[in-house]
């Protein structure tokens, strides 16, 4: 089985001069996924730093690569009109030439909730607007005029919940994204597994990725099930750090 490998640029306490850079830089490398992530300001470090918006500066990753998939790790269900989201997009995947993924979860960062003016509620509402937006979302990607590129689209649900995040990943997604450590990654692996098992589905047509940030672990997340590994980077980005985890995958085995 051959690892795939993705990278998470960061668009935070970044120019988007910089983060432009970047992504050409880890495409050229040999990255197989870019991706970003879904929120308006940073996660860690300064929190008034400079923040760039995840769906707009994914259409500009579409733009500077040729190669590689593209997609935010994850989407926030709460800030957009599901069918909106559906013909977002599709727009995206044919801007992208047919190379974009759509990555969703429920949402958790309350200040952009707050901030912006959405309804933060609890983790189970949340999680059960995720519910009733994913068939909205496949209905209308159906229904688009042009249909994406590649059709059925790829979907990415990200989260670990047991009950009800990994049943919707059963249900619906065709990729699931969890964290570790190992024996945690793997104890999810084998609820998703189950999942499918009791609704009919082969658990093989859900590819499993995973954020990993400690090169030690990556040998352990293969062995518990990952078959895509997907790390980080910020500003100064350390393009040596995704170096490393391609040169692992290459002497994989030897």
């Amino acid at each position: 089985m051959t690892i795939r490998i993705g990278v998470q640029i960061e668009p935070q306490a970044t120019t988007f001069p910089s983060f432009a850079h970047a992504v050409r830089e880890v495409e050229a490398l040999g990255v197989d996924t870019i991706w970003t992530w879904d929120h308006f300001f940073p996660l860690h470090g300064d929190p008034d730093a400079a923040h760039f918006e995840g769906w707009t500066l994914l259409t500009a990753m579409a733009m500077l690569t040729s190669r590689a998939e593209i997609g935010c790790m994850v989407i926030c269900n709460s800030y957009r009109n599901p069918a909106l989201l559906a013909h977002m997009a599709k727009t995206l995947d044919h801007v992208s030439g047919g190379r974009s993924i759509l990555g969703i979860g429920a949402g958790w960062f309350e200040r952009d909730y707050v901030t912006f003016g959405y309804e933060f509620g609890t983790a189970a509402e949340r999680l059960r607007q995720l519910r009733d937006a994913l068939p909205i979302i496949l209905q209308r990607l159906d229904a688009e005029v042009p249909q994406p590129v590649r059709h059925p689209l790829p979907l990415l649900i990200g989260g670990g919940g047991e009950k009800v995040t990994l049943r919707l990943t059963a249900q619906y997604a065709t990729m699931w994204n969890g964290f570790g450590p190992p024996e945690s990654y793997r104890h999810k692996n084998a609820v998703l597994d189950e999942w499918c098992r009791s609704i009919g589905r082969d658990p093989a047509e859900i590819e499993r990725t995973v954020m990993a940030g400690d090169p030690t672990q990556f040998d352990a997340l293969v062995e518990a099930g990952a078959q895509h590994l997907i790390i980080s980077i910020g500003d100064p980005w350390d393009f040596g750090k995704v170096e490393r985890l391609l040169a692992w995958r290459a002497n994989r085995g030897r």
